[in-house]
């Protein structure tokens, strides 16, 4: 597949993933060269990759040629929980209109693997199947638009819910649970409210490791 795809889009695939799932810490530097040789890619492609992380705040270009991914501070938590509750309720009910058996499926085999990895406490494991679980659902909403909102507030979330995975472990209700019951009833609030819950959490666990000092 790498000989079709483009080295932009490669290099910039797996440098989101490395912002989304935390392989990159909140504050750490990291040179150009230093990625480019990560990757085994070129410093063209590289770059690219870079510019179109750093347009949508993921990542903050400094001097001498290093990038870092932004701390979260209290207010820019406060309104990606805000944008998030926005923008994620919506795409869940337009994927309302269009679910079917199949997507339960998904979501709920999602959801096992999921717990499998919170008993292993396999963090990285833990946290591409809840991004997997959540953007299966919004694909179904067919929003091209919502769901590339969605990923770029993924993208500032992510990082710093890696920080407190790894400081805290993985704890708190599973609303994904509710929101696949609410799928077979055909129950929008219900499916929104599972939804918003589980963000509240995300931000009030990110939150917590803020006034622990996880981030310092």
């Amino acid at each position: 597949m790498t000989n079709r795809v483009p080295a932009h889009q490669i290099a910039y695939a797996r440098l989101r993933d490395m912002v989304l799932f935390g392989d990159l810490a909140p504050g750490a530097a990291v040179t150009i060269e230093g990625l480019v040789a990560r990757l085994g890619l070129g410093m063209t492609p590289v770059r690219e990759a870079l510019r179109r992380l750093i347009a949508e705040g993921a990542l903050v270009m400094q001097g001498n040629r290093r990038v870092t991914v932004p701390r979260l501070d209290q207010r820019a938590l406060d309104d990606l929980g805000y944008a998030r509750r926005a923008i994620e309720a919506e795409l869940a009910r337009q994927a309302l209109v269009g679910c079917d058996a199949a997507l339960i499926g998904q979501l709920r085999a999602a959801d096992a693997r999921l717990d499998s990895a919170i008993a292993a406490g396999d963090i990285p494991a833990y946290l591409r199947e809840n991004h997997g679980f959540h953007f299966a659902l919004y694909a179904r909403a067919g929003s091209d638009v919502l769901e590339g909102v969605a990923a770029s507030l993924w993208l500032r979330f992510g990082p710093s819910l890696r920080v407190v995975c790894l400081g805290r472990g993985v704890a708190g209700a599973d609303h994904h649970k509710r929101a696949v019951a609410a799928l077979e009833l055909g129950d929008a609030d219900a499916l929104i409210e599972a939804l918003e819950e589980d963000i509240n959490q995300g931000v009030a666990n990110i939150r917590a490791g803020l006034d622990a000092g996880l981030y310092a």
